[in-house]
């Protein structure tokens, strides 16, 4: 769960006006509220982490993405 926890981190950080929010960020950190990320911007992050997970992610499961920890559990469900 570490290495996904910081293969999310790095596909958000390119999209992170402010890079050490997202370094100092947790899995309860809000990728929105928390890591200040565009709101227009998450759409980019789910289709690199489908992607790089090779997995579709659909509009259901992208509006529970609220936190870096929501990503890892929907990653997760979509593998299993």
């Amino acid at each position: 769960m570490e290495t996904l926890f910081a293969e999310i981190k790095e596909i958000i950080r390119k999209y992170a006006f402010d890079k050490k929010l997202v370094d100092d960020a947790k899995e309860s950190s809000r990728i929105i509220a928390d890591l200040k990320i565009n709101s227009a911007r998450v759409v980019d992050i789910v289709l690199d982490i489908e992607e790089k997970y090779d997995i579709e992610i659909d509009d259901k499961s992208i509006n529970k993405i609220i936190t870096i920890q929501d990503a890892m559990n929907v990653i997760s469900q979509k593998q299993g």
